[in-house]
């Protein structure tokens, strides 16, 4: 199942999401806007606003709440990206430059806090205080695993413990926001908004899963970002633990991690690819997509739960 097919029953609000995020770089402030115009032109499958309109369809589907809603995550989404590749130091996202290449960390940083300030203005057009208060706890998780990720670098005292935690906060809490916030702005009855919050919690961690087989796997190209980006940041990734297990006492990650070699990142990669670890990680992701469904059949039949169990599939299946 691919995405056009998966958001065939939002498509026209899913557009009034990419409008209503173009309309908010026409401001007054043509250097601002110039900037805000360059980040927000492209963003990227838009899965998290997708999921809070699909969450939203079980129930009491109002766009008048649930817009603001969708285009209040993609923008806490963005400005998540914008402060990352500012810590990170990054040059390429999705294939272009990235904004603090462009202007700079500081530039960087507050445009990150604008695109936060214009999120939380969204979601308070929701009119829903439980909404709104989810938004905030929401940014709490996400600055705490940012802040737990970049203190951890080049640590290799992690456990898959801390991995999983640290993606809940960096990934696995938006798509719990997203897909949550949809069921509550719809009316739906408590057990329904568990479900679907369980469902965004172990979808955000399945994706991110991947996402980290895919820093092995994929090419700069179809990234849009250079292969290996994880390692050279040393942030320890699912693959990268399992190598580590599989060879605990002399392996590239190792190495890299202490001696700060680049020439480490390569070996690494050659060494998980030429070994069963993609197809582990690719085991537990899916395991990750079968927990979020699990209860799929306590909520309404509904194309919108068509839809969701096919995003699951199409997660791990994603080659970008």
């Amino acid at each position: 199942m691919e995405l056009d097919q998966i958001y065939e029953s939002i498509r026209d609000d899913l557009d009034k999401v990419k409008e209503t995020l173009t309309s908010i770089s026409q401001i007054d402030f043509s250097w601002l806007s110039e900037q805000l115009s360059y980040v927000l032109k492209e963003t990227g499958k838009g899965i998290r606003p997708a999921l809070t309109l699909l969450s939203g369809r079980f129930y009491d589907y109002n766009i008048t709440y649930l817009l603001p809603m969708a285009v209040s995550v993609e923008l806490m989404h963005t400005a998540t990206l914008v402060h990352d590749d500012a810590i990170d130091k990054a040059e390429i996202r999705r294939g272009h430059p990235t904004i603090n290449s462009m202007w700079g960390d500081d530039i960087a940083v507050l445009m990150g806090d604008y695109l936060f300030a214009r999120a939380g203005e969204a979601v308070a057009d929701t009119q829903s205080t439980r909404a709104v208060k989810l938004f905030s706890q929401t940014l709490g998780i996400i600055s705490s695993g940012e802040i737990n990720q970049y203190r951890n670098s080049f640590n290799l005292e992690q456990t898959r413990e801390d991995y999983f935690k640290r993606i809940y906060g960096k990934t696995a809490s938006l798509f719990a926001l997203s897909a949550q916030s949809g069921a509550i702005l719809s009316h739906a009855p408590e057990e329904a908004v568990e479900i679907l919050k369980n469902y965004g919690d172990n979808l955000g961690t399945a994706f991110q899963i991947v996402d980290d087989i895919l820093d092995f796997t994929s090419t700069e190209e179809v990234m849009g970002k250079p292969v290996g980006s994880d390692l050279t940041q040393g942030t320890l990734t699912l693959p990268a633990m399992m190598l580590m297990e599989r060879y605990p006492d002399d392996n590239p990650v190792r190495s890299l991690f202490k001696t700060g070699d680049k020439k480490n990142v390569d070996l690494a990669i050659e060494m998980v690819l030429n070994s069963s670890i993609i197809d582990d990680c690719y085991q537990v992701a899916s395991e990750y997509c079968e927990l979020a469904c699990r209860d799929f059949d306590l909520l309404p039949e509904k194309s919108s739960r068509q839809a969701l169990l096919g995003l699951a599939k199409y997660v791990v299946k994603r080659s970008e």
